[in-house]
């Protein structure tokens, strides 16, 4: 057995705990995504496509960095232009009329920046035969090496009236592009669904839940945790805490989709990461017990902005902007009520161990503050690190 701060010992049986929560660092930043606009040219078969994809992932597929020292150059990534631009086109393929548009780049390779990164962009351009019979989309990127990679485009028909955004994962490779806008229904679902797939992936938002869901089912007597005396009070505090934080990310979500605030990427996903540190050494030194919900309310505001750039990247249809916000701000709320329904009920059953209350809790705490604060210094210090 070891010993750690505050006369806290490590057990064998948390051991598999810290492990996973130490893979968790690998996930500094948001899961690898790439960005695709895809717009039909007027009223003719040609299509323009932009594709943003990150450096990281196209550095892990083509070792971009030649000199090995961590570091792209711009150099580096210009020599390996063609590369980059032929390594897209062969894992994307449209179709149009059950024939294969022909695909090819039409300028020099550019760079951006997105809030985790930075991005190669290509600009190609697909000549198709007619759409009369459909047009479908077949998407393969980096799925080889990460089936956790996703496609988010935004596809735009012809005539600019129809804009349809689509997410394709390793399960969902071909779709249809649709040549008339969608229903309000098939609209509010698919942005359901990325609100529900934004929390369960956004590893920052889960510990930062956790951190203050741990002690719900305590109170601190002196220096010391004991269990909570009835699940009536526990539901309380966890209903406290999940309408605070739930309130606040709804109203800054709200305000940066609509345009009214902005704050620069790397202080939103630097101060989130300081969250899930305050909130985790808040178990340890207790300087907030009983109104846990306003630090939630507090930093729930922060969260907020890093949903709004998360609905951003998925492309928000101009005609349907409050279908968009509603469902992705619903899908959150479904997501982050299962993650509460999971492990509200397993913790008031393991209030009155000890394991929970002298092992779980506190150095359960400690490791995710030892994550979050390697994540604030990757996020506030552009720091790549080993991961």
């Amino acid at each position: 057995m070891k010993r750690l701060p505050f006369g806290l010992s490590l057990s064998k049986p948390l051991l598999p705990f810290i492990a996973l929560l130490l893979h968790l660092t690998a996930w500094a930043h948001k899961p690898s995504d790439s960005y695709l606009t895809m717009r039909a040219d007027g009223d003719s078969s040609q299509l323009a496509v932009r594709w943003d994809i990150a450096l990281r992932d196209l550095d892990y597929v083509l070792e971009l960095d030649r000199d090995g020292n961590g570091e792209l150059t711009w150099g580096e990534v210009r020599s390996r232009g063609d590369d980059i631009a032929r390594y897209a086109v062969a894992h994307l393929r449209l179709t149009a009329d059950d024939k294969a548009c022909e695909l090819q780049p039409v300028a020099p390779m550019m760079l951006d920046h997105h809030s985790d990164g930075t991005y190669a962009v290509l600009t190609l351009s697909a000549k198709c035969a007619s759409f009369e019979r459909g047009l479908k989309a077949h998407y393969s990127l980096l799925f080889d090496v990460d089936p956790t990679h996703r496609g988010l485009v935004q596809w735009i028909a012809p005539g600019g009236l129809a804009s349809q955004p689509l997410v394709f994962s390793a399960d969902s490779a071909e779709q249809s592009l649709q040549l008339k806008a969608p229903s309000a229904w098939e609209t509010l679902r698919q942005y359901i669904i990325e609100g529900v797939w934004h929390i369960w992936l956004g590893y920052d938002h889960i510990l930062f839940l956790l951190s203050l869901l741990l002690p719900a089912v305590l109170m601190r007597i002196g220096n010391r945790w004991e269990p909570a005396s009835s699940l009536k009070g526990s539901l309380l505090e966890v209903l406290k805490v999940v309408t605070a934080f739930t309130l606040a990310h709804s109203i800054t979500l709200s305000l940066a989709v609509l345009g009214f605030v902005s704050l620069p990427s790397r202080f939103v996903e630097s101060t989130i990461a300081a969250s899930v540190v305050f909130a985790a050494l808040n178990n340890i030194r207790g300087s907030i017990e009983k109104r846990r919900w306003v630090m939630a309310f507090t930093f729930g505001l922060i969260h907020g902005f890093g949903f709004a750039s998360a609905l951003a990247d998925l492309g928000l249809p101009q005609g349907a902007l409050a279908l968009a916000l509603v469902g992705f701000n619903l899908g959150v709320e479904v997501g982050q009520m299962a993650i509460v329904a999971a492990f509200v009920p397993l913790a008031f059953w393991l209030r009155g161990t000890g394991f929970y209350r002298k092992v779980f809790t506190p150095v359960g705490s400690i490791v995710i503050a030892i994550i979050a604060t390697y994540w604030f210094v990757q996020r506030a210090f552009d720091f790549r690190g080993p991961f």
